[in-house]
């Protein structure tokens, strides 16, 4: 089938290597753009209520979105059952009560005209994204009543002509754990837009520990109110449902997912479906029932869906990727692989434009490089084209740069840095379809 119902329309990221202002000064942070990089790691504004962005005149509507850490989850008990797990975010862990305001003359953040285009009350979500007009202004600002702890990363994405690359992850702990809580080389965004430089996906992450599909099917107002207004629900699910093995609560399952899929519909959305994780008997004792895999596969056939990333599969033959539960992704290499399975799953999309339902012979690879340290020597593999590599201290400094030009993936490069001093490094790898970075230590 050919149609446009799953084309996707870019909406690139204006707000990457912007600086982060917090109540109307540059964040003191030793590299304030690390707030909007496109990424998650451990730098935090401890406590904000008050902050805002430059990302310059041009867009005439944005789509914002932001991530704070507390309790990991995306949302808590209060509005999703999670079976036996208590979610009691902490105080001030997600934005609650807040207004954002847009200005064409502020210098700081603070100063100059503004104008609210937004008002928030209660939002119990740790990740969220705003649609908000933006003709003619060149600033962003979100006020609170309170402050948020934690505040990690904020992006703006120019949707003036209808930009729909817009994600939310909804899940589980796996999902939780594989796409927030670690610090991966390359996430799902970085990967598409390395591979299809025009678009730069929106990412709203939304994993719960403990949720099962039917707290996920009794909670669909809280997820349409907070996540209703992207353009598709990646959804990881199931392995709640399944635990330690069991065959009997697969039709409740299927009728669940029936209904989050249903939901997401009937508001405009994609749902794309992954094949639950495998487990690792080795550890927890058990393997997931072959019946819920085969509810997911005919679920994506029944409703004509986009076919989503096989992390059954890939984690039955890679188990040294699952933590020493034998359940959750190991990290940081378990999160990484389902970034890179996401992106491949999806590739197609990217590809083929309005090309209607991704077949799942019609896979993408994305191989990402390898970069391996032995005393003082660098060795860069597994690129398959010519690339450009930096290494760079973690002050900003150059301490190398170079190329690669063998285009093949099949040998290595090696540098070596005799008069750099021991310590940490990141190296940058870079091409017409490759963008990599990862840290690196020198003894």
């Amino acid at each position: 089938m050919c149609g446009s119902a799953f084309a996707i329309t870019a909406n690139p990221n204006v707000s990457l290597g912007k600086p982060l202002y917090v109540a109307g000064a540059i964040n003191d942070n030793a590299n304030p753009n690390v707030y909007t990089d496109g990424k998650l790691d451990f730098n935090q504004v401890e406590a904000v209520s008050d902050f805002a962005l430059n990302v310059g005149k041009g867009p005439t509507k944005l789509f914002i979105m932001w991530d704070s850490r507390g309790d990991e989850a995306w949302a808590s008990s209060d509005y999703v059952n999670a079976q036996g797990c208590l979610h009691n975010l902490m105080a001030n862990a997600t934005l609650q009560n807040f207004k954002v305001m847009t200005s064409a003359n502020s210098t700081n953040g603070v100063d100059g005209d503004w104008d609210v285009v937004a008002e928030v009350g209660e939002s119990v979500a740790a990740s969220r994204g705003l649609a908000i007009d933006f003709k003619g202004k060149s600033w962003f600002r979100i006020v609170a009543e309170s402050p948020v702890v934690n505040l990690e990363e904020i992006g703006a994405y120019d949707i003036s002509n209808g930009g729909n690359d817009t994600w939310f992850f909804m899940g589980t702990s796996i999902t939780q754990m594989g796409l927030k809580q670690f610090v991966v080389d390359s996430n799902f965004s970085q990967l598409i837009h390395a591979r299809f430089p025009d678009f730069y996906p929106a990412m709203i992450r939304g994993g719960i520990e403990c949720v099962a599909s039917q707290g996920v099917a009794d909670a669909l107002k809280y997820y349409v109110e907070y996540a209703g207004n992207v353009k598709y629900w990646a959804i990881e699910m199931g392995t709640n449902d399944a635990w330690v093995g069991n065959d009997y609560t697969v039709e409740q399952f299927t009728r669940n997912m029936q209904t989050i899929i249903d939901t997401a519909k009937a508001h405009g959305i994609t749902p794309i479906i992954a094949r639950m994780i495998a487990t690792n008997p080795v550890y927890c004792g058990w393997q997931v029932d072959q019946g819920y895999l085969d509810a997911i596969d005919k679920l994506t056939i029944d409703n004509n869906l986009p076919a989503g990333p096989d992390f059954y599969s890939y984690f039955l033959a890679h188990p040294e990727e699952l933590s020493s539960d034998g359940v959750h992704p190991a990290n940081p290499v378990g999160g990484q692989s389902m970034h890179r399975l996401w992106a491949e799953a999806v590739a197609p999309l990217y590809k083929n434009g309005s090309a209607g339902v991704v077949a799942k012979t019609r896979k993408m690879h994305f191989a990402l490089p390898q970069v391996k340290v032995e005393d003082r020597s660098i060795t860069v593999s597994k690129v398959n084209e010519p690339v450009s590599v930096s290494v760079i201290d973690l002050t900003g400094h150059l301490v190398w740069n170079g190329r690669i030009s063998h285009a093949d993936g099949s040998s290595g490069t090696s540098l070596l840095l005799n008069d750099a001093p021991a310590g940490n490094y990141v190296v940058h790898i870079r091409g017409a379809a490759t963008s990599y970075k990862t840290k690196i230590k020198i003894r």
